[in-house]
């Protein structure tokens, strides 16, 4: 932060009046620098209600839910994290703008381990005349590493209310909660030029904060990061991690589906369900749509529920594990030097494992990077060849069960297209690669209370987001399938389908429904009867075939009809020409 100290511009609002917190008035902000935790603050005062939506007229994201402060209901907003405001860039002009909106209250929060640099950001917002009241979070970190904090003396030399919290165990988050009601605005004067807040700032952190050095000199979970970061042992324990996390995604999913889905739906909820239908509706066209070869009421359940969903839980789950831990940004700076053969640096893996998620995330993680090149390359990456979760649970059924090398040699291929892919745009791109910046978070254990509630409020996501789109996919899949039109569409690809790609006329059926959903370009295929190179194929066709229409919206809407354009016939070409290679190449070898 010490380049921002140079900066000097004055502020226009300075001269506002100062107003006290009014009872009933709309919203409160919650203001911080990134991962400082200000995720869990609102997930606490909103239980877990909220809505995430873009700003208006930006790109940018805030979450927005209902909070309760002494029977007066506000609106919490979550606002961008922004280490400055500045306005150097969207996020900081959106925190801004919402300030300037005169909010009823604010609530600060900065790190006890990064103090001096969130006064900086404290001292701008002060600047506003709202009544804020500020927590200090992650203090419990803090004194691990030595820091000592002296939150009476912050409190007096700011003139408002400073709180110690602990947001992971809930710690101080209600005393913020009661002190919003009352806090006042600080009456203290304030610098007014970005060198006078540096001198501030750093003249109060350091007579309210001391540092008192351990024997140890650093904390043990300190002295892992060499470990985690360095090429040697680093690469081969991201092997084992890695390793480890595939197989308790494969492992718990699969065992999900065998043991407790498909006979919970096979067993109890499909014979009756069936019974149900033939008992009121005749033999024909109606019925076979319902409960026929791709029936709406039994593919419809089964497909989202019973093959992908579980996939989809041991996915999250471990996504998680892993964020949470913090080992994220240390796997990305692992692989900053892979990374930079294709332009790119270690920090753009985090999109691009958003991505294993959903496409749409992993997109507009981008927004974060200075580049337009890299947003690009990352967004087409991601369209390419990162199967989502949905499709990656249709894989996982499609495949675990015939070969475990199977589903690895799928991945593999995965991240060799990305590559290939860095490779070719990072020559026809304009742009340079940027230097790799990267906050690293302390390493924790993930806390069962909040890594279940991320879990959880992921699985609603894929519900809402992925298995009821998928239902109705489905559906249309099954008018089609039943009124002959997908057969006629078979006919019309058979060349393509069964000269080139050597998989049954009836593969075309998947293709047509991949466009709705990328997943529904794998799961016919499942019941098909194919042969392990047949899978194989259709398995990779699917990998890098059109991105549902969801993301090529997405891809228009951050970016421009064009570049969408231009990604959906790199990914049709890429699927159609490496299936009719690899489909030849397997058929030479066995």
């Amino acid at each position: 932060m010490s380049g921002n100290k140079n900066r000097n511009r004055k502020r226009h609002h300075c001269g506002q009046k100062p107003e006290k917190f009014k009872p009933g008035e709309k919203s409160i902000l919650l203001i911080g620098p990134p991962n400082v935790g200000k995720s869990v603050f609102f997930n606490y005062f909103t239980g877990l209600e909220a809505s995430v939506g873009n700003y208006a007229g930006t790109t940018v994201e805030f979450s927005r839910g209902r909070m309760a402060i002494r029977g007066f209901q506000y609106d919490l907003i979550d606002v961008p994290g922004t280490y400055t405001l500045d306005a150097t860039n969207p996020a900081e002009k959106v925190a801004v703008d919402m300030l300037k909106q005169r909010p009823a209250g604010i609530v600060c929060v900065l790190d006890a381990n990064s103090l001096e640099s969130g006064l900086y950001l404290l001292y701008q917002v002060l600047e506003f005349k709202l009544p804020t009241v500020v927590a200090i979070n992650r203090s419990d970190l803090a004194r691990e590493r030595g820091y000592l904090t002296d939150f009476n003396t912050l409190e007096s030399e700011l003139g408002i209310p400073v709180i110690e919290t602990v947001a992971l165990t809930s710690q101080g988050l209600e005393a913020v909660r009661e002190k919003i009601f009352s806090a006042p605005v600080s009456s203290e004067p304030l610098p007014e030029v970005s060198s006078q807040r540096w001198e501030r700032a750093e003249k109060i952190a350091g007579k309210a904060q001391k540092i008192k050095t351990s024997r140890s000199g650093e904390t043990k979970r300190q002295k892992l990061d060499p470990w985690l970061t360095n090429p040697w042992p680093g690469l081969p324990l991201a092997v084992l991690i890695l390793s480890f996390i595939f197989a308790i995604i494969i492992g718990l999913g699969m065992g999900l589906r065998q043991y407790i889905l498909l006979p919970f739906f096979r067993g109890l909820v499909f014979p009756p369900l069936i019974q149900g239908v033939e008992g009121i509706i005749p033999p024909g066209i109606i019925r076979d749509i319902l409960i026929g070869e791709y029936g709406f009421l039994i593919k419809g359940l089964e497909w989202p529920l019973a093959l992908v969903f579980p996939y989809v839980l041991s996915f999250y789950f471990a996504l998680s594990v892993l964020e949470d831990s913090g080992y994220l940004p240390r796997f990305g700076i692992l692989l900053d030097g892979i990374m930079a053969k294709i332009g790119l640096r270690g920090s753009n893996i985090i999109p691009l494992l958003l991505g294993y998620g959903c496409a749409i995330p992993g997109i507009l993680g981008t927004r974060a990077l200075e580049s337009k090149k890299e947003r690009i390359m990352i967004s087409t990456m991601i369209s390419l060849a990162v199967p989502c979760i949905s499709q990656s649970g249709a894989f996982f059924a499609l495949l675990a069960e015939v070969s475990i090398l199977v589903v690895l040699a799928l991945f593999a291929f995965s991240i060799l297209a990305m590559f290939v892919a860095g490779l070719v745009m990072d020559r026809l791109l304009p742009g340079k690669r940027m230097d790799t910046v990267l906050e690293i978070p302390e390493l924790l254990f993930p806390r069962p209370r909040f890594l279940g509630r991320k879990v959880l409020m992921r699985i609603k996501g894929y519900i809402f987001n992925g298995a009821v789109p998928m239902v109705m996919a489905v559906g249309i899949a099954s008018l089609f399938y039943e009124t002959g039109i997908l057969v006629f569409v078979g006919r019309i690809l058979s060349p393509l389908i069964e000269q080139w790609l050597r998989l049954p006329q009836e593969a075309a059926v998947p293709l047509v429904l991949g466009i709705v959903r990328r997943e529904l370009a794998v799961l016919p295929l499942v019941e098909m009867g194919l042969s392990q190179t047949q899978l194989l194929v259709g398995a990779i066709v699917a990998l890098f075939y059109v991105p549902c229409i969801a993301v090529l919206a997405t891809l228009a809407r951050e970016f421009n009809l064009k570049i969408a354009a231009l990604i959906l016939l790199v990914t049709v070409a890429t699927a159609f020409l490496t299936g009719g290679l690899l489909a030849r190449i397997l058929e030479l070898i066995f």
